[in-house]
């Protein structure tokens, strides 16, 4: 987003209080799922988890999580009331995530908020408060759609031998892979094709590449017989080709 920011034309402030408004939200999302999950990370053996490893104190990780919380909103004030409201969103369904939504079928909700959310708060902060693009905000949305698929993916059986029972867990691994690859590719071709003139050899290239991809990491899963590695890894490859496609998708406003 501080990258987008700069493309977008901030000034080297404005894109500092973007990068701290949207960190913000980041270790809120964090700190506050570190909270609420202690218990299940120690029982599935999450030594990776700070908190579960005995690390730091659950307080303190719940009282970090209540000050990024707070701060978000705050970082938001000097761009504006709009800029504000919309930081103020991310955070909200943010933490919706967290609680309660990861455990129902509505658990991608809050990350096709948020992620669209996200570029158009950046856009909303620039001076003179343009509104975004349609395509812009879809793409994000888009991003965080697939961000959500993938990024369960390697926790499903933890998960679900905890209670977690969100969307990607009723649909399954397979079904999982398959709306991650999805909606990633949709984020690739909405970037490429929705900015105003004829597409950019690059935009091409780097759609080419997300169909190529995909595919492969699929087949390689299948002869690895590591399914979801494998396409969590390629799915990722597609979701950093949608982030450069991001940064550099020109005038966004």
């Amino acid at each position: 987003m501080a990258l987008l920011a700069v493309g977008a034309g901030h000034s080297a402030w404005g894109v500092l209080g973007v990068a701290a408004a949207i960190g913000a939200t980041q270790l809120s999302v964090g700190w506050v799922n570190d909270w609420l999950d202690a218990d299940r990370d120690r029982v599935t053996g999450r030594t990776d988890k700070p908190v579960a490893s005995g690390a730091v104190s659950r307080r303190t990780v719940g009282i970090a999580g209540l000050v990024a919380s707070l701060a978000a909103p705050l970082l938001g004030l000097p761009f504006g009331p709009a800029a504000t409201v919309c930081i103020t969103l991310i955070t909200v369904f943010a933490l919706l995530y967290d609680w309660p939504l990861k455990s129902t079928p509505l658990s991608v909700v809050p990350y096709l908020v948020a992620f669209g959310l996200m570029p158009a708060f950046v856009v909303i902060a620039l001076p003179g408060h343009p509104w975004p693009p349609a395509w812009l905000v879809a793409a994000g949305a888009l991003l965080g759609g697939g961000a959500h698929f993938a990024n369960v993916l390697p926790d499903l059986d933890d998960d679900a031998a905890t209670g977690v029972v969100g969307l990607p867990h009723r649909l399954g691994a397979t079904g999982s892979q398959l709306a991650a690859g999805a909606l990633l590719l949709a984020a690739t071709l909405t970037l490429v094709l929705g900015p105003p003139g004829p597409p950019s050899w690059p935009g091409l290239s780097a759609a080419g590449a997300a169909v190529v991809v995909l595919p492969c990491g699929w087949y390689a899963a299948r002869r690895a017989n590591g399914r979801r590695v494998a396409m969590f890894r390629a799915v990722i490859v597609v979701a950093l080709i949608d982030v450069v496609l991001l940064v550099l998708s020109g005038p966004v406003t």
